[in-house]
Formats: structure tokens, sequence, C-alpha cells
């Protein structure tokens, strides 16, 4: 493929601004814009004009249907299908007015609601997000929408995610004009999503039940060799891989998805995409697209793409690093700390308001990155612990104490790195190493929080960040308004805060037991999480600036608790069924087959003790497999027998009791596989899985 064919493609399957623009009287533009700018709703006879433009336009790249594309609470996307075709008589017409545009109904009674919604009351809406473009995927028209109950209630995670934006807008433009910051008229989230996934053999997949049911892997011995050479990290990308993540690209590219790294990961078998930044809202969405288009792309290759968090035991899991920073309209990045930072007031401000905001709401951030998957990887020595602290560096963490103790800097001359190579020219170094231990780290002009889970929606995450900045430079705002200097709110805000930085290695048992010191909650597992939610000041936050209600709020408590039961549930029963219909009945036939050959031996007076040795090991670890099969049995029959229970109560039960269970008998099992023969054990190990490609 050429330069301009591949220039050509890149979001040709995309109902862009700039297609907007060529297919409408510029008089509609106009007035859809002005619509945004003023965040005022569409009038009927601009949403006409514009449905009637995107349906041509659909229709021209083979669209025959189309779906209001939304992220209900089970943190997948939905979509249902309508044809454009109206039958008219004899005759079919096509149909699409901006009502339907704007507008769809599908049913809303087997969503997640959390008791926002009966059963019986089925009725739900979308409604056009029109900040985020439509597109064309397998002959259907994509229209990113929102999804809100009967009675007005966000069912969604876009909803909240596009009410954080407009609350960081409107405290953000309070804040602007005592930063000098006149001109702004707009303010806005940028995230660029990095994301970590692995790739295995799809011959294999398919004889793994829990693959299927659950996303990783329950039994597993670790094959002899794992990630401890670091030969797979940055490595020569195999041909199968290769032409994967080729197809991948040009089809992220076909949707204006602007991928822009891939490369292998630490782990065997390991990937990550990588790509640059977008408005917050428009990023979740490009997320979601690639997600699936990964999944899709990845079995016509013969390959299986795992998005779970942790689907091998032993080696690093995946997340999905979110870059955050804040712009203006005039090109500010806030969080770009510039020559002098320690007097570019932009940015100490808007660094403040993010060091406070971290502290007083880091068990929020915590609870947007967890779920029943990313608990196998949080506080692990692979990713960020669960405590949240901020990683600034040497020379930003030395700008907050000389604010602090009203000290000027010295000027000081950056650093040329040496190779020590002589033709090899010196370069200038950055101002910070990077803390990879931190889980959420300042990387140059930006936040990466690097607790979001690679099977996660990115959109409670920043939903939480654009909430905590606005209660943030709300109160800014509201001390410089009573008469306090901003230079003396940046240094209240920085002094009383510190705490939450934090620039060592963060897998340490030091940090450990540094943080219990210094007061930072250590919230290990999603139930543990989610009582934050039951917090009144919490609750509080998210109702004044508009994000959630308190009846929200009560549902996603209810949601997250449900969702993690339900997550622990399937997979202790697939356990149940693999160890009982799989892999018992493989330990005993082979403890046949050493018995058979033990009396074999014996038979023909040949000294049979070693195999007696064998035959005594195989059976202990038989029988305890069993004990360890009934134990698991009860504590799922004690969980369940929870189900009408307080929720937390429930929850409790299948991580306390049910969850043991399960890791006692996977240990067993697994110690299991090491002694049974190769070709007698039932299902495909991790030597296949992880370098079976």
């Amino acid at each position: 493929m050429d330069m301009d064919s591949l220039l050509e493609q890149y979001g040709s399957l995309t109902f862009s601004d700039e297609v907007l623009k060529g297919r409408i009287p510029k008089s509609t533009y106009k007035a859809f814009h002005e619509s945004l700018a003023k965040d005022e709703p569409l009038s009927k006879e601009t949403a006409t004009v514009i449905a009637n433009a995107m349906k041509i336009w659909a229709v021209e790249h083979g669209a025959t249907h189309f779906t209001h594309w939304f992220t209900p609470m089970t943190g997948l996307t939905a979509e249902k299908h309508d044809a454009f075709l109206e039958p008219d008589g004899e005759h079919a017409v096509l149909e699409f007015s901006g009502k339907t545009l704007r507008k769809g109904e599908p049913d809303a009674s087997s969503f997640p609601s959390g008791g926002l919604r009966a059963t019986f009351e089925a009725r739900g809406y979308t409604s056009w997000d029109c900040t985020s473009p439509a597109f064309v995927k397998n002959g259907s028209l994509y229209i990113p929408t929102l999804f809100c109950s009967y009675t007005g209630e966000a069912l969604d995670e876009k909803t909240p995610l596009l009410r954080s934006l407009e609350a960081l807008n409107r405290s953000a433009l309070r804040l602007m004009p005592a930063l000098g910051l006149d001109d702004v008229k707009h303010v806005n989230a940028s995230v660029g999503a990095e994301q970590e996934y692995f790739l295995v053999p799809d011959e294999y997949y398919q004889k793994r039940i829990d693959l299927k049911l659950t996303g990783r892997t329950l039994y597993g011995a670790m094959a002899p060799k794992g990630q401890e050479l670091g030969d797979h990290y940055f490595g020569s990308i195999k041909r199968k891989v290769g032409a994967f993540m080729k197809e991948l690209d040009q089809e992220l590219w076909k949707y204006g998805i602007p991928s822009k790294t891939k490369h292998n990961e630490v782990a065997p078998a390991q990937h990550e995409v990588a790509c640059v930044y977008a408005a917050c809202n428009i990023t979740a969405d490009n997320n979601h697209l690639l997600m699936q288009l990964a999944q899709d792309i990845a079995k016509k290759h013969g390959l299986r793409c795992l998005l779970h968090e942790k689907p091998f035991d032993g080696v690093n899991g995946s997340g999905k690093h979110n870059n955050w920073s804040i712009t203006t309209d005039t090109g500010v990045n806030l969080f770009n700390p510039g020559k002098d930072p320690l007097h570019n007031l932009p940015f100490l401000a808007t660094l403040a308001c993010t060091i406070k905001g971290v502290d007083e709401y880091a068990e929020l951030l915590r609870l947007s990155a967890a779920s029943a998957g990313n608990d196998h990887r949080l506080g692990a020595d692979e990713a960020p612990p669960a405590i949240v602290s901020m990683f600034l560096g040497d020379d930003l963490d030395a700008v907050v104490n000389h604010i602090i103790r009203h000290e000027d800097a010295k000027e000081e001359s950056h650093e040329r790195f040496q190779t020590g190579v002589s033709v090899i020219p010196t370069f200038s170094k950055d101002t910070t190493d990077r803390n990879r231990t931190s889980p959420f780290a300042f990387t140059g002009n930006k936040f990466e929080f690097r607790a979001v889970g690679s099977a996660q929606s990115i959109s409670s995450a920043n939903t939480v960040l654009n909430t905590m900045m606005a209660q943030e430079m709300d109160e800014m705002c509201n001390r410089i308004e009573a008469g306090e200097d901003i230079m003396d709110v940046i240094r209240s805000f920085f002094k009383e805060h510190q705490r939450i930085i934090f620039n060592g290695d963060g897998y340490s048992e030091a940090w450990q037991e540094e943080a219990m010191r210094r007061g930072l909650p250590n919230n290990r597992n999603t139930v543990d999480a989610v009582r934050c939610l039951n917090e009144e000041r919490y609750i509080q936050l998210f109702e004044k600036q508009g994000v959630y209600t308190r009846t929200e709020i009560a549902s996603r408590y209810d949601i997250r608790l449900d969702n993690y039961v339900k997550t622990i549930q399937v997979e202790a029963l697939t356990a149940k069924r693999m160890a009982q219909n799989q892999l018992y009945p493989a330990v005993l036939r082979y403890i046949g087959q050493i018995s058979e050959d033990c009396s074999g031996l014996k038979n023909n007076g040949i000294d049979n003790d070693f195999l007696v040795d064998d035959l005594r090991n195989l059976a202990d670890g038989a029988r305890k497999m069993k004990e360890e099969m009934q134990t698991l049995d009860q504590a799922i029959v004690k969980a369940q027998s929870l189900v009408n229970r307080e929720k937390m109560e429930e929850a409790v039960a299948w991580r306390d009791e049910v969850l043991p269970a399960m890791n006692a008998l996977r240990a067993t099992t697994d110690h299991l596989e090491t002694m049974v023969a190769d070709g007698n054990w039932p299902i495909p190990t991790y030597t296949d899985l992880l370098f079976g490609i």
C-alpha cells in the first residue's frame, strides 16, 4: 500500500466533523457547532439535515442498518440494529429521521440497574452523543449514545463521564482568569489509552473451558520458562503476531483511531497497542472499539485476544494505562510545566488541585479500577499497589518544597545524557526518571493512571479524575474570591496534601508501613474498595458536581458488588466442573497406569520401589484434590445461600470462603499436573498457551 492510499484510509469509516462539514449547508454546520459551544440541545431542523447526510454517507459505505451504540454497566458495549429500509406499500424507502438519530428506545430491563428499574419496567432511552463521531462497521452505522432510564437516571458509563467533563469545564473556566488565561472559552480533558493484551493459539483456547467462560486460566502449572529472561519485552515480533498487528492498525486507522505504538510486553504472549491523545469521551469510545476489533481480527489469524487482567498465574497481568491531561481551547496544556515550572502559575494551580484531589479522593480512584479481574493484578509485584499515591519526580518534588518553604529555586542546567561512545552525540535528559510502581505518575505533561484493568472501560476512572478536579478548582476559586492570594492557596494545597506524594518503590514492604503511618487508605480488593460509595463526603462530591445523583451512586454500589459476586461464582463453578470432569479423572487414570506398571514389574521380579513411591505421591495428591473439591463445593453452596442477604455480606462470602477454596484446589491440581506424564493431561498447558504461536 502506497503512502497516499494509507493517508486516504485514515478515518475513512468515520463520519467525522470534516465529512459533516462537506455534506451539509454552511448554516446548518454553524448552527450545529453553536449548539455544542453553548451546551444547548440541537434543533429538530439541524438534527434532520445531519441525519439525512449521515444516512447517505453510511449507505455509500455499505451500511444497511443503524444502531445506537452504548455502554451499559456491564462494562461492555451494547447495540440493537434497525434497517434503514422502510416498507412503503409495494416499494421500500430509506428512512432515517432527525428524531431517530437523536433518540432510541432499547429494552432496559435486562441490563444492570442496581435497583434503579424493576424487571417489568423495560423502557430505556438512548440519546445521541453528538461530540463523538459515528462510524460504519459490519454493514451498520454505529451512533455513539448515552443510555438512561425512563425516569432519567444514568444506566451507562458515558452519561456520568460527559457530566464530569461539563463539571470540569465549568469549574476550570471559573479559575482561568485568576491564572491570567482570560481568553479561554472551553477546557477539556484529553486522554491517551495504552491497551495490553495476550494472544494465544485458537486451537488451544477452544480446549480450555476456563478461558472460554471466564477469560483466565483457573488451572495451570507454570511453564519451565516465564518472563525471567526479559527476552519477550520489546523483542522481535513473531510473523503471525505481526500480521495480526498490521491488520489491527489498518482497521484502527480506518476508524480514525490514532494507533501509534505496538510492541511485545513483559510476559510471554503479551503485547500492547497505544493510541495518541483525543478528547476524553472519544478516547473512551475508541478504546471500546479497539477491544472489539482486536478480538475479531485475532480470530481471523487463528488466534484469540485475551483482555482479562490476569489470564495466566505466575506472569505479568495486563493493564490499561490512562494518560490524562487538561487542555484549553487556546492550546494550553495545564499540565505542561514549561521551562520554569516554579513561576508557571497555570501549571502550579492545576498541579495543586491534582495533588489535593488525589489525596482527598484516593478511595474513589482505587474504586474506579476495581474489579474481580483486576484484584489479581493490583498490589502484586507487576502493577501499581492498591495504595494510591502520586509520583512527581525529583524536580517537581523540589518545586513543591520550594513553594511550601517560600524559597526560590536555584537555576539548574539540564544534564546531557552521556553514552560513553565517542561517535554518539549527547542529548538532554528528561527532568525526571519514570516510576513504574506508582499508580498515578507525572510523565512530562500528563498524569498516567496505571491502575485501570485491561478489560475495563476507562470511563469510570476519568469520571472520577474530572469530578475531583472540578471540586478542587471550585475550592481554589472560593478561596481566591474570598480574598486569599492565589500563591498562598497553592501553597496550602501543597502543604496539607503532600503526604500523597511518594517517589520511591511502591512494591516495597517499607512503603506499606509508611503509607499506613501517613494515613493513606489501602483497599486491597474490590469488596473493600466499594465500601467508600456509602460515605457521605463522596456522595456529596458527586451530587454537588452534578455527576451522579444519590440514587445513581447507590445503584453503582449494588452493581459493582453484584458483578463481583457473579464473576467469582462463574469462576468457581467452572473450576469445580473442570476438576470433576477433566482433571481429577485424568489423575485417576494416570494412577491406574502407574499401578499397572508397578504390578507388571513386580510380577517379573523387578524392583518396583521407585514406582511405589510415585504411586503413593500421586494417590496422596489425588486424595487431597478430592477433599479440596468437596471444600470448594461446600463454600459455593454456602455463598449461594446468601443470595437474598445484603449484597456486601454475599460478596464477602465469595471473597473470603470461595476464592481461598479455589486457590487451594488450584495449587494441589497444578502440582499434580507436573507429576502426570505429557499426553495424559487433558487440557493445553501453559507451555502450549504462552509459547504456542
